[in-house]
């Protein structure tokens, strides 16, 4: 009959062969340190049509947002239409217009309930995130 090892006890072989092949490489990282795994957030189709804009306007969409819901997402939209960029590239400029149109609109909405100025306020925040992000010359594909 076998005894089952403690934690500590399996661990120590796993430690000591991490430490054998540390020194084997002379970068002082084991074997397997060669995989990368790269994460990507799938995002929807209304969070995909907010627009890279300016820094600036992007911080007055975010206080417009946090005092009206909507309003600022509302001037976003048209910011889509002086050319700002979105993650929806293959979607006619008027139609990511009209998704920022009914994300403005979903806000104004359901202010009532909190949800929708929440969600303004977040939706503001992402509008600065991703103008931080195209100042920076950050990929978009964040």
């Amino acid at each position: 009959m076998e005894h089952p090892h403690k934690e500590g006890e399996t661990a120590a072989p796993a430690a000591a062969a991490a430490t054998t092949a540390a020194a084997a490489d002379p970068r002082g990282a084991s074997s397997s340190s060669g995989v990368v795994v790269q994460v990507r957030e799938k995002k929807g189709p209304l969070r995909a049509a907010i627009p890279y804009m300016p820094f600036p306007v992007a911080v007055i969409c975010l206080f417009l947002n946090t005092f009206v819901p909507g309003l600022g997402t509302f001037v976003s939209a048209f910011t889509v239409l002086c050319g700002a960029r979105t993650d929806l590239p293959d979607r006619h400029i008027c139609c990511v217009f009209w998704l920022n149109i009914a994300a403005a609109l979903i806000q104004i909405l359901t202010a009532i309930v909190m949800v929708g100025w929440i969600m303004s306020i977040f939706w503001g925040m992402d509008m600065v995130i991703l103008a931080s992000y195209k100042e920076q010359g950050i990929p978009q594909q964040l």
